[in-house]
């Protein structure tokens, strides 16, 4: 079940970095970046407190002598050139500060902060359409900054979670140069939940902290880190980082703060031509080149593919119950700017395979499930051997109930690659849908094996145990799949399944 619609859950990361001493700070020029992406199309809603808690962040910064740029619902065109403007700014001694505020996904033992358009459906999209903090972080090394401070407050269970193997929860430990200091808004590997006001416990703290004069930096976000474990009765506690040499104090208790060295106080909204919402501001482009992506993290060894159970025809039943949506929200539809985007490069390249699977993701994402099937078909038209292409079309079709043809592409993308996770636990819904409890709990088992935290997997084959008779059981792993997510029943009844 690999393309699903996404539910709210948010992945906060917050990370600080900080480097020279407080008689040499007072002369080095600062610089932030401030980043608050709150509108990801595949959550249910937007996120509430990115927004307010970037700006809070800045006016702060602002104060302490930063000179801020802020972006807000940033895409990726918008994120690079964010990034690279700061890259341009920095001076060999600079002070320069990042704070995040958005999704974050885990990935090969890297955390990525996530723009609002990011299209992620397989773990290698995260790193395609993600932004490394380790690589950040490098590269304002690599252009001769002395203290590198990094807050991410991203650690909320992200929509993206269940789309692609071996995922793991919340962030993972920095590898950063010298001179960085970095906290997360949670522990490793963990999520919070959202709670429900207008700003973050963890912004909240660290603005407390950050307004004491003469406090060293470790110790603004040590005192922040108590605040946040306290107010949260322990069950929130960041994560910090630090490999500073020098000392350093956001306000120097000798003085006032120190001045920005120009008046690049944040800019009024600005038209972007993007095709995700209008950011904050957007610094001007400059070209950007990423490394290669890391090589994927070792993994367990994957259990041999269940042999495909002999089913009886399952009936050819198709509803089309996504049409009226199609034709009721069609004008949308198409002046939706990522499927324009994609739609252009169709028109200029009808063979662009990539352009139709992308695009049916899209469509598949917004419940347009008859469009997404045509796009699927469209580019496995093109790349006969798309193993994701078989499964999301199988998945979609599953959706809208044509079972027989779904199950055929499911076993045709596990024959391609077998051991496929996300193949199995679509297949796995199709036997449900199609009332094979058995075939169901076979599949769901054996995507479970490879990927335990899969809960649509644990989630299903708690049905399929129930509707095979084995109610205890059924229960059980209805239960510890609610608990890792909430939202799962409603998903599954978004699918038909209840």
């Amino acid at each position: 079940m690999r393309i699903r619609l996404a539910l709210l859950v948010i992945l906060i990361l917050s990370v600080a970095s900080i480097v020279p001493s407080v008689a040499a700070d007072s002369h080095a020029e600062r610089f932030a970046l401030v980043i608050g992406n709150a509108k990801y199309p595949d959550a249910e809603a937007p996120l509430k407190e990115p927004i307010n808690d970037a700006r809070d962040v800045a006016d702060e910064l602002k104060r302490d002598g930063f000179s801020v740029e802020v972006g807000e619902n940033l895409t990726g065109d918008g994120m690079r050139r964010a990034f690279d403007h700061l890259y341009g700014r920095i001076k060999p001694g600079s002070v320069v500060l990042l704070f995040f505020s958005g999704f974050g996904v885990q990935s090969a033992r890297q955390s990525y902060m996530i723009p609002v358009d990011a299209q992620i459906w397989t773990e290698p999209d995260v790193r395609r359409d993600g932004f490394s903090l380790e690589t950040v972080l490098g590269e304002i090394n690599n252009r001769g900054a002395g203290v590198k401070i990094a807050l991410i407050d991203a650690s909320r269970r992200n929509p993206f979670e269940r789309r692609f193997r071996s995922f793991s929860a919340g962030l993972a430990p920095v590898i950063a140069p010298n001179g960085t200091l970095v906290m997360y808004s949670a522990a490793l590997s963990s999520v919070i939940s959202d709670n429900g006001s207008d700003h973050s416990l963890f912004v909240q703290e660290l603005l407390k902290e950050i307004r004491v004069p003469d406090l060293m930096a470790e110790e603004t976000l040590n005192r922040t880190r108590v605040g946040v474990t306290r107010a949260s009765r322990s069950e929130q506690v960041p994560w910090i980082s630090s490999s500073l040499a020098e000392d350093f104090a956001f306000i120097p208790g000798s003085g006032a703060p120190p001045q920005p060295p120009g008046p690049q106080a944040m800019n009024p909204p600005q038209p972007a031509p993007e095709p995700a919402p209008t950011p904050h501001h957007e610094p001007s482009p400059t070209p950007h080149h990423e490394p290669p992506p890391p090589p994927p993290s070792a993994k367990q060894a994957e259990p041999p593919t269940p042999p495909v159970v002999e089913k009886p025809p399952l009936p050819p039943v198709v509803e089309k119950k996504d049409e009226p949506l199609e034709k009721k929200d069609g004008p949308s539809l198409a002046d939706d700017p990522i499927i324009k985007e994609l739609t252009d490069r169709i028109a200029k390249n009808p063979d662009d395979a990539n352009a139709y699977y992308r695009r049916g993701q899209v469509y598949a994402s917004k419940g347009a499930y008859s469009l997404a099937i045509n796009d699927f078909s469209d580019s496995l038209r093109l790349n006969p051997r798309d193993v994701e292409a078989f499964n999301n079309r199988c998945w979609a079709r599953t959706v809208i109930g044509d079972l027989p043809a779904a199950l055929k592409d499911c076993n045709e993308a596990l024959r391609l690659r077998p051991n496929f996770v996300d193949a199995l636990d679509s297949r796995g819904l199709v036997n449900l849908k199609g009332g094979m409890a058995k075939n169901a709990i076979a599949d769901f088992d054996a995507a479970l094996k490879i990927n335990p935290r899969l809960t649509s997997s644990l989630y299903g084959r708690g049905l399929a145990k129930q509707r095979n008779g084995s109610m205890s059981e059924g229960e059980l792993d209805i239960s510890n799949a609610k608990a890792m997510d909430p939202n799962i029943v409603k998903e599954f009844a978004s699918y038909g399944v209840n």
